[in-house]
């Protein structure tokens, strides 16, 4: 707390306030004539207050708030993301969270819970958090500046903890496996069952998921969920409980799509549920609507469930692509009106880009990669027109020249 007490001064407050708008790094050379001001905190307060804008943006509107360094600000939890964390969480008695950084996660899940610990390894980040809880009138949490590890050993039980492991070595590069973050949760899954009812895990979305559910134990996931934010996966989220299902792999997978009008598209279902193989073998020219699944459902890779939930026709097995002769509400991803198809064929790639100057592109199970396609088709990019490169089984590599869905 004297950390920030220090940091944020008068002075400093007042300097942050009348440059909230200006350019960082003009401010960085301009400087400042008034020794009370601690000018890197200030640029600090500044950039971390920008990012917040459309990362934080409820704490952002809060007068006080103290922002952490630029890695943490980037390596934090959006405020759509911790939400959805604390929808999952609930409520209950206590809750402790083993690695809890900025707080970001911390904070929402807290709001369920009577009595809260956030247990952070860097003394900064504790001064912060401990700064902006009580702003944030998080009364009944409190932060605990040690090892996660060391703490969970000596800490009674809870109703649910929570750990997102670092995903970066001693050297500072990236790391995916659960056994190379740090701490490792693998090494630690016992004792945090033998401490909690509920533990939930957060980890890399470039993980397998499902080769996570086998490493943690299947007969003790209950959950996992795969949150993407506007089409892109954030985080895989692991619920787990000692003892979970009598039959291992009984769990609930949970896809979901966080977008920026605060909707959201969810694809939920069984991990034991059964998967029919269905295969195109219709003529193009009967389907009328082309759909593609968002990040989190492919992320889950449940194609095959996903059309027989849908009624929707998968264009091959790799293509990860979907049509169907009628519209189809509430898919989870994007929707096509398919206006025409063609083969690679110069003459009918000739007639019907005729008149098209511009159009998105994407390739799905193709042998170009977009760029050489754009190259090939010479076009630029935007519009609202849309080509989906792919193979179709039985068919070849085909184009379809879509529009969005209104």
């Amino acid at each position: 707390m004297y950390l920030c007490r220090r940091m944020m001064n008068e002075a400093t407050r007042l300097f942050i306030r009348q440059h909230l708008q200006d350019d960082i790094r003009q401010l960085a050379l301009r400087g400042t004539k008034d020794p009370e001001v601690d000018l890197a905190f200030a640029l600090q307060q500044i950039d971390g207050h920008r990012r917040a804008l459309e990362k934080l943006s409820t704490w952002a509107t809060i007068e006080g708030i103290v922002w952490p360094s630029h890695l943490s600000m980037e390596q934090c939890s959006s405020e759509r993301t911790a939400l959805y964390k604390a929808g999952v969480a609930g409520c209950g008695e206590s809750f402790v969270d083993l690695t809890a950084g900025f707080g970001v996660d911390a904070a929402f899940i807290a709001q369920g819970f009577q009595r809260a610990v956030c247990v952070e390894v860097q003394p900064e980040l504790c001064a912060i958090s401990s700064a902006n809880f009580q702003l944030l009138g998080l009364h009944q949490t409190e932060v605990v500046n040690g090892n996660g590890v060391d703490y969970l050993h000596e800490m009674p039980p809870a109703d649910l903890v929570f750990i997102d492991p670092a995903r970066r070595d001693e050297h500072g590069g990236r790391t995916y496996g659960i056994a190379d973050c740090t701490p490792n949760v693998l090494e630690m899954i016992d004792e945090l069952l033998a401490k909690a009812q509920r533990v939930m895990i957060k980890l890399s979305p470039m993980l397998d998921w499902r080769k996570a559910v086998a490493d943690l134990g299947e007969q003790n996931v209950s959950a996992v969920h795969i949150v993407s934010v506007n089409n892109e996966c954030k985080e895989l989220l692991f619920v787990v409980e000692c003892g979970a299902w009598s039959v291992e792999g009984d769990y609930s997978v949970h896809c979901v799509n966080l977008l920026s009008d605060g909707s959201e598209e969810r694809f939920e279902f069984d991990a034991q549920a059964p998967s029919p193989i269905k295969i195109l073998h219709s003529p193009l020219f009967t389907f009328h609507f082309l759909y593609e699944p968002n990040a989190s459902v492919m992320k889950a890779g449940c194609f095959d469930l996903l059309a027989e939930r849908f009624g929707v026709m998968p264009l091959h097995r790799n293509s990860h692509l979907f049509v169907s002769d009628a519209e189809v509400a509430d898919f989870p991803g994007r929707g096509f009106v398919i206006e025409r198809t063609t083969s690679m064929n110069k003459r009918e790639l000739r007639d019907s880009l005729a008149g098209v100057t511009q159009a998105n592109i994407a390739v799905r199970n193709f042998p170009l990669s977009t760029a050489d396609l754009r190259k090939r088709l010479k076009l630029l990019d935007g519009g609202d027109i849309y080509i989906f490169a792919t193979t179709v089984a039985n068919q070849g590599h085909r184009l379809f020249f879509c529009r969005k869905i209104s």
